[in-house]
Order: structure tokens, then C-alpha cells, then sequence
């Protein structure tokens, strides 16, 4: 049985409002266990529970022989939960993923562990259970593993009506050496990519089971490398076109993607919707300091705008507590999201997440929190509200309310969907032939419509906005109004969540306003009580738990 761990505490990015205005459960399913799924040995009998959109009951545990598990660091709480129940009911666990490769001494109850990417490693850990082993650890060697032999997906196990969009994978690793990321950690430098057969495959199957709409490409930078994809959108254009556009695509790319116009074309033909950028920070000093030198190299502004002129929508993620920031950077940061026009900015504060450059730095440093790489008891590893897990270099203080200023202003109806009608006048939608599809319009058709119902009576002042947008979206540039209403559709999520964020980083700049910050220099790694409790002078660690535990 694989179960797929909830991810525990509030998101920017879980969109539960949104999913259900338009009669969804959750947005993505779990990518990574459908293709371990795929790796299995083909005489298992496999279930899948995805805990984000359903329960995990008793008949689900008791039909089980083995409970395979695994994800990311904001899951670390439901799968050290899931390893419990599962032993509970006398069941041996197996758990990966990228956080068990992060962490593994985490998950030292699991019964096995399997470190590293499947594709290397899987084999030996199914002919290990096969004879007869209970406990084990096989770890695969780093960026070694052969994608071009990775099978497709078991997608037949999922439901789709569950989700808003399914993932696909074309290639894994990035070339950037960006301070704070942990994908070159885990995945290598050199981006290793999968055959074009191999996507036209995965992308038949989910035709032939019946999906039609938005498909992920879930890449961490898809033009990392940029001749492999220049080889491959050719002939996913041609698959588009046979199938009169049953897919519409969107990518994670770095901001140099902007720079080359017959990529970006490449890209709008095939039908890709939308990309998120990494930008990180308005200030060049810091992007310098941080490694994310690609963007130093270009105007930000104008490279969106680009990206926009090829009918593609840009979201983007900015941090704040980079060590190089100066005063300012928060004002200067909302006036950059505005100035380009990014409707939907993801806008966290820096997490040392295990394994990276910045970890390795703040620990030599001696300014990494002890337990820096564990999920609190709320299971609130969200980066929104529980970032910083080290000693800044600049008043924390200082950090909090420009982050509170940011999100504060960005997120106000007037400035979210002004953006939004900004980015309908600017994006410059291609009609490609044969880019109609019956199957996929009715898809967005229920949607729509699902949403008018739901909105109308759950929302009615949210509705009453997507309705004005829509009418200026009618007069100014009709070809963008699709794009403009999924922009719009999230703010279900975002107006709520932008304001739980604000209390959150009230409260947190309450409580060191009520007692000054503690000094810095704290030999070694910042240790403190994690239950909070203070005994004379706070450690910094105890602001960290106390901020973490509200």
C-alpha cells in the first residue's frame, strides 16, 4: 500500500479553497509514488491512499503486507504518523523520499529506508523483501540514475476528479549553484533528461485513461538543459495538434528563459500556460551573494514582460532574511511584484532547509537552530510563517514586519486583481490550429460552472470581483480571459491566506517587541528549549520555537 503523506499546517501552496470552488480536493496528486509504483515488481498488488484528498482506515491497513511512504520536509509529520499506525497495526513500513534522503536519521523507526532516486535502488530493496528481510537501508549512488529507464507512471492508479492538474517529469538536476537550494543537493548540477518516447508515452496514457486539461511538467528548471528541450517541444507540438490540444502545460523555468524568443515560441505552441520563476529578491547585492547570479544578468521587468508577450503567464517566488539585505527590501520588493505585473507572487521567508550551501554556511557559522531540519508539532514547516530557523544577520524584527509589509500590500483585492487585469492586457495569446478540444473545453466548462454555483453562494463579494474582472478582460484583450480567470480562481486561497500570514507575523513581532532580541554570538549551533519554556535571558532558539509553536 502507498499512502501519500497530508501535507500538515497552512500552505501558500496547498489552494484548498480554490480546488473546491471548482469541485476539486487537492491540487496535484503524488507524482513520486506513482512512479515508484511503476518501478514495483508487476506481481504486487498496489493501492494507493493520497491523505491530502482521503482517509487511511483500518481495512485500508489490515489488507496491506507492506506500507510504502515518503515526501517532503512540510510531510515529515504525517509519515513519522503513518510509520506509527502502520506499526500499530503490525505492518512493516518502508519510507523515502526527498526528506528521508535529506534526513534519514529522522526516520530511523522506518523498517526500511530507500535513499536516493528509486531508479538505482528500488530493485534491491524488492528482491530484499522478497527474501525474506525485515529491516534494511539501500541508498543509491547521487546523480547517477539513468531517467531515460524510468517507466511511466502508474497513473491508472489515481482519480483524476480529485485534482485540478496531473505532474509529469521531463528531466531532474539544475545548473545553478543558487545558495538556499537543496535540488542540486539531491539531484546534481548536470540535468539528465528523459527521451521524448518516454513523454509521448506517459502522455498517451493519461489520453487513452480519459484525463483532458492541465498537465505540470514538474521540473525544478525545464530549460536547464535548454538543447534537450528544444529537441523535444517539436514533436510535442506535433502530439498536440494530432489530438487537437488535449493538454494545457505549465513549468517551473529560470528567468533567463526570457532571453531566448524561439524557446518561449517553442513553448506557446505546444500549449504552456504558465511558468514560475524563481527572482527571489529585487536587490542585486543579494541575488550576487545568494549564487542566483542568471538573475543579475538581465532587467526583471522587462524579461517578464517577454515572457508575457509570448502569452505565458509568470508566477513568481520571492524570500526575505538573505544576509545581504539592506533596509527597505520589503518596499522594494512589493514595488518590483507590481512593477512587472505577478499576479500570484509566492513570497516566504528563507529557510535553511538539510543539505544545502546556506546550511553548510550557517553552521560553520554557528548560527544554524539545532533542529533546524525538523518539522515542529504543528507541522508548520511552511516557509510563510516558520522560516528563519537560523540567527539573522539582521534584526529579526526588522525582517518579520517587511514581510508582513509585502504580503499585506500585494494581497489586497485592489492590488491582486489590478495585476491581474494588467497581465490581460499584456499577454499576447496565440491561436494555434486545431488547438481545439471538446473534451478539454467541457472540463473547463464544469469548472466554470461549478465555480459560478459554489462562488455565488459561498463567496458572493469574491465572485463579484471575478465577474468586474471579467468584463474588463472582455474589453481589453479576450483571448487572455481564460488565463486571467485561473490567475483569479486562486486568490480564493491567497486573500484568506495572506491575511492568516499577517496574524502570524503579528503575533511573532508582538512577542519579541515584548522582549529584545537576544544576541547573536552563540558559539556552535543555536540551541534552546523547544517547548518554549524560558528561565531568565531567552535564547534565540526560544523566540524560534515560541514563533513556530503559535
Amino acid at each position: 500500500m502507498l499512502v501519500y503523506p497530508r501535507f500538515t499546517g497552512a500552505s501558500f501552496w496547498n489552494f484548498r479553497e480554490a480546488c473546491e470552488l471548482v469541485g476539486a480536493r487537492y491540487p496535484a496528486p503524488p507524482l513520486g509514488l506513482i512512479t515508484v509504483a511503476a518501478m514495483l515488481p508487476r506481481d504486487w498488488e498496489l493501492r494507493l491512499i493520497d491523505r491530502n484528498v482521503e482517509e487511511l482506515s483500518d481495512r485500508d491497513m489490515d489488507w496491506a503486507d507492506l506500507v510504502l511512504t515518503g515526501g517532503m520536509l512540510p510531510q515529515q509529520v504525517d509519515v513519522l504518523h503513518i510509520i506509527e499506525l502502520a506499526h500499530s497495526a503490525g505492518k512493516p513500513v518502508a519510507v523515502g523520499g526527498p526528506d528521508a534522503t535529506s534526513s534519514p536519521e529522522l526516520y530511523a523507526n522506518a523498517d526500511f529506508r530507500v535513499l536516493g532516486e528509486a531508479e538505482d535502488v528500488i530493485d534491491a530493496f524488492a528482491e530484499a523483501w522478497r527474501a525474506g528481510e525485515k529491516k534494511g537501508d539501500f541508498s543509491a549512488p547521487k546523480f547517477q540514475a539513468d531517467v531515460t529507464r524510468t517507466p511511466v507512471p502508474r497513473f491508472d492508479l489515481l482519480t483524476f476528479s480529485n485534482y485540478t492538474f496531473i505532474g509529469i517529469q521531463f528531466s531532474r538536476g539544475c545548473p545553478f549553484t543558487c545558495e538556499f537550494c537543496d535540488i542540486i543537493e539531491l539531484y546534481g548540477r548536470v540535468p539528465r533528461t528523459k527521451s521524448t518516447a518516454q513523454i509521448l508515452a506517459e502522455l498517451d496514457t493519461l489520453y487513452s485513461l480519459g484525463y483532458r486539461g492541465h498537465v505540470d511538467f514538474v521540473d525544478d528548471n525545464l530549460i536547464g538543459n535548454k538543447k534537450a528541450v528544444k529537441a523535444f517541444l517539436p514533436a510535442l507540438i506535433e502530439w498536440q495538434k494530432a489530438r487537437h490540444y488535449p493538454f494545457e502545460f505549465s513549468t517551473e523555468a529560470s528567468l533567463n528563459l526570457a532571453d531566448d524568443k524561439a524557446l518561449l515560441d517553442l513553448l506557446a505552441e505546444a500549449g504552456f500556460f504558465t511558468v514560475f520563476v524563481g527572482i527571489e529578491s529585487p536587490d542585486e547585492e543579494v541575488l550576487r551573494a545568494t549564487q542566483k547570479k542568471q538573475n543579475t544578468r538581465r532587467d526583471i521587468v522587462a524579461s517578464i514582460d517577454k515572457i508575457y508577450a509570448a502569452g505565458i503567464v509568470v508566477i513568481a517566488g520571492f524570500i526575505l532574511g538573505f544576509d545581504d539585505e539592506t533596509p527597505g527590501a520589503g518596499k522594494r520588493m512589493a514595488a518590483l511584484i507590481e512593477d512587472a505585473s505577478i499576479p500570484v507572487s509566492m513570497v516566504g521567508l528563507l529557510y535553511a532547509l538539510p543539505n544545502t550551501q546556506l546550511t553548510t554556511r550557517l553552521q560553520k557559522e554557528g548560527r544554524l537552530y539545532l533542529d533546524h531540519g525538523v518539522d515542529m508539532d504543528d507541522g508548520s514547516a511552511d516557509q510563510c510563517v516558520s522560516g528563519l530557523n537560523f540567527a539573522t544577520k539582521r534584526p529579526r524584527i526588522d525582517i518579520l514586519r517587511d514581510y508582513h509589509g509585502v504580503v499585506s500590500s500585494i494581497y489586497t483585492p485592489q492590488a491582486f486583481f489590478g495585476r491581474v487585469s494588467r497581465v490581460g492586457r499584456k499577454l499576447r495569446v496565440r491561436h494555434v490550429k486545431g488547438g481545439f478540444n471538446w473534451g478539454r473545453t467541457w472540463v473547463d466548462a464544469r469548472r466554470f460552472l461549478h465555480f459560478t454555483v459554489a462562488g455565488t453562494l459561498k463567496r458572493p463579494r469574491f465572485a463579484g470581483q471575478m465577474a468586474l474582472m471579467i468584463a474588463k478582460g472582455l474589453c481589453s484583450n479576450p483571448a487572455a480571459l481564460p488565463h486571467m480567470f485561473k490567475m483569479a480562481l486562486l486568490y480564493a486561497h491567497l486573500g484568506p491566506f495572506s491575511q492568516y500570514i499577517g496574524r502570524e507575523i503579528s503575533s511573532q513581532i508582538g512577542a519579541i517587541e515584548k522582549r529584545p532580541e537576544p544576541s547573536r554570538t552563540v558559539p556552535g549551533n543555536v540551541k534552546g528549549d523547544r517547548r518554549g519554556e524560558r528561565s531568565g535571558a531567552p535564547s534565540v532558539q526560544e523566540y524560534e520555537v515560541e514563533t513556530r509553536l503559535r
